[in-house]
């Protein structure tokens, strides 16, 4: 590479979703490492999903590494185990869906669905080092009980509206197979590019799919193999997320610019543009129903859900923008007009659904009945119908409610909740407002050794960064105990997220919010930072200027959380630490690499060290003959990147440090723990490590929680609580 290249590199962003983990290995002293198994013995819900008829509900459970599916029938509601996996494999179960007549039920097995790029020629992780290589397959299983039945190998089942017929994707392509496979899997037909996202026409005739060519991508039809395969409105866009009108003969899309285009300077933001369309099935014609605010606020929501696009009744389109600030839902008739804000506040709108009718939809927020200043760090569900701003709140209080489905018959809401102390379980009640207060389906999976009662509430807490921004934060202490203790600040990955008042709605931070409560029972205070860059506090928040790669302004949130420590009478200021994963463990190692005279010690979970690498040649051309970016630009980019990166510190770094990572891991490569550490020992900097062989980011083996949160506890016992 020549020298004056060598000055044109440019940010490469590294999307690290998912995050905090736990750290550990060793034993604690007495009593330590027997009471944080006890806590990580909790049983983890998720995958919530309704039958299409009926009172039935189906969703999974992981407890200590064991995953099973259990399924719950109205109006008694007991809930019965439908498929268990013994032993702790490590293979996710995941895209739960009943069939259309409710009998039976679909999930895939294996994979890594949180994965940034597939695995080492599309591997499916193997965490537990078996022998047998694992394969992600698609499996059957009658409600009514038996043996599962598996189907084919694939992902993205989808159960067609009419017969059994399964349309999922394998590679690049969509196949099909009946439900309960009695037919060898098919591919359903050809296609160039990547075939995505099947959608079954109400009649189940028609299978409507995204067909991704790279630079961009259609709406596309397959209606038999006798008939070619259509585009509607075939565009230079990247057109996804099609939802077909309940009379099948209109689809409505989600539209945005192709990828190419002038370049932007680095270190400036622009609007992210997107549009709502309608198509006429039979002749492919389609119209633009509704455009973007073209601001920075009205750009593509990247929240869980994106547009969360939804064909409502009445013909009214209800979807999820952030052009006034805040993630809010809005419906727009399909005749065209203006769009009616159905939610309006300081709030964020997250999980979303529709009534099987269509009239209403169901969705939680970080906000309450009362409006309770403390709902900003929890999640309640509310109701709102498609055609009118009057939301009803169906729950509130102190507990962290998410992932609701309705009944079939629309008579039955069904959520997932969890509060400070009590871990999440399922809950169901009937769908009116003021009905009784909902009641727990499995609430024997709490194991009887779980230490309910000595969890901490943590404490909702504020602080100022140093530009003036108001930082949120939960606060662990136990009571009581000696005047002065040491303290430790956790920040979450993702770094979309927003740790709560209670056990979070995501396994992988469930998982660090135990480890948080271990550490407060073992005498630290510890402090959750919701830094910038988060989600729950508005767009503007989200997205800061000079964030990430363009200048981490993020760090200064998670300083003046360790500022905020130091000022607590409470806590011995030279006895601080720090961890986090992911984006956190980035944060960390910032952190540890800038201010220790802060921070005495810390634990790095697959954190990201090195922010930047060469740019394409197209990206160098652009910047020596296009307006839009120019030398100068790329060459200031190159050092703010660089000041960005926790390897950039290294001469200032002395605290001790444990570095952790799973080599298989598909979100943070891990090259990044292997180089950092080796510039930490030529620069004479104490740091332990721990290389998990063969699992990955969010680790699917329990025995490694278990290890990696033990390491972590174990590491500030001896660096921290055991200094005076």
């Amino acid at each position: 590479m020549k020298p004056q290249r060598t000055l044109l590199l440019v940010l490469v962003l590294v999307a690290v979703l998912f995050a905090p983990a736990a750290s550990a290995g060793q034993a604690l002293p007495a009593g330590g490492s027997d009471l944080l198994t006890k806590i990580l013995g909790y049983s983890f819900p998720w995958e919530l999903v309704a039958s299409p008829t009926g009172q039935r509900f189906a969703w999974t459970t992981t407890q200590r590494g064991v995953r099973a599916i259990w399924v719950a029938d109205g109006p008694e509601f007991a809930p019965r185990a439908l498929v268990s996996l013994g032993g702790d494999d490590g293979q996710e179960i995941s895209n739960l869906v009943f069939t259309a007549d409710g009998g039976r039920l679909i999930y895939v097995r294996g994979g890594d669905h949180g994965a940034n790029w597939p695995g080492e020629g599309g591997l499916v992780p193997n965490p537990v080092s078996s022998p047998v290589q694992p394969k992600m397959q698609i499996w059957s299983v009658a409600v009514a009980g038996g043996a599962p039945v598996l189907l084919a190998e694939g992902d993205e089942p989808v159960p067609s509206p009419a017969g059994n017929q399964i349309a999922f994707t394998r590679g690049r392509e969509i196949w099909a197979v009946p439900a309960d496979g009695s037919v060898a899997a098919q591919r359903l037909f050809f296609a160039r590019g990547s075939s995505e996202s099947p959608a079954w026409s109400p009649d189940g005739k028609t299978l409507a799919f995204v067909s991704s060519r790279g630079a961009n991508s259609y709406i596309a039809l397959y209606a038999g193999a006798d008939r070619p395969i259509r585009y509607l409105a075939p565009s230079t866009s990247l057109d996804n997320m099609p939802r077909w009108s309940p009379d099948g003969t209109s689809i409505a899309f989600v539209r945005r610019p192709g990828r190419g285009g002038q370049a932007r300077p680095p270190l400036e933001s622009g609007p992210a543009p997107w549009s709502i369309w309608i198509a006429d099935v039979a002749t492919g014609a389609a119209k633009q129903l509704w455009h973007s605010p073209d601001t920075l606020r009205g750009s593509y929501p990247r929240t869980l859900g994106g547009a969360n696009l939804a064909w409502g009744a009445g013909n009214r389109l209800v979807f999820l923008s952030e052009m006034d600030g805040w993630p809010h839902l809005y419906s727009i008739p399909t005749a065209g007009g203006t769009p009616l804000q159905l939610t309006r506040g300081s709030f964020m709108v997250e999980f979303v659904t529709l009534t099987p009718d269509g009239r209403a939809v169901i969705y939680n927020a970080n906000t309450g009945a009362g409006a309770g200043a403390d709902d900003i760090e929890r999640r309640h569900l509310f109701q709102v119908p498609v055609d009118a701003a009057s939301p009803v709140a169906l729950t509130s209080g102190a507990g962290i409610e998410w992932n609701p489905v309705v009944s079939g018959d629309g008579r039955m809401l069904a959520f997932l909740g969890s509060d400070a102390r009590q871990p999440p379980l399922t809950y169901v009640r009937p769908l009116t407002p003021g009905a009784p207060p909902a009641r727990a389906l499995d609430p024997g999976s709490v194991p009887s050794d779980f230490p309910l009662a000595q969890l901490v509430v943590p404490e909702h807490v504020t602080f100022t960064a140093p530009d003036g921004l108001t930082i949120h934060g939960q606060l662990f202490k136990t009571p009581g105990g000696p005047a002065t203790r040491p303290a430790i600040v956790y920040v979450h990955g993702g770094p979309p997220r927003q740790m709560l008042l209670g056990w979070h709605y995501r396994y992988y931070y469930a998982n660090a919010y135990a480890v948080n409560q271990y550490l407060a029972l073992r005498g630290f205070i510890v402090l959750s930072v919701n830094y910038r860059l988060g989600i729950g506090y508005g767009r503007d928040f989200q997205n800061p200027e000079r964030a990430g790669t363009r200048g981490a302004s993020e760090y200064q949130d998670v300083l003046a959380g360790g500022h905020y420590l130091q000022k607590r009478p409470d806590v011995d200021p030279k006895r601080i630490g720090i961890w986090g994963g992911s984006y956190g463990g980035y944060l960390t190692a910032l952190a540890l690499g800038r201010n220790s005279d802060v921070f005495a010690a810390g634990v790095d979970i697959h954190g990201v060290h090195a922010r930047a690498t060469a740019p394409s040649p197209e990206l160098e051309v652009q910047a020596l003959v296009e307006d839009g970016i120019t030398r100068a630009q790329l060459e200031e980019a190159v050092k703010v990147a660089w000041s960005s990166s926790p390897v950039a510190w290294v001469k200032t770094w002395t605290s001790p440090v444990l570095l952790i990572h799973g080599d298989d891991d598909r979100n943070v490569r891990v090259d990044q723990t292997i180089d950092l550490a080796q510039r930490l020992r030529a620069a004479g900097v104490a740091f332990e490590e721990m290389i998990i062989p063969d699992d990955i980011h969010d680790f699917l083996s329990h025995r490694n929680w278990e290890r990696v949160n033990l390491a972590t506890a174990e590491f500030f016992e001896r660096t921290l609580a055991a200094r005076r």
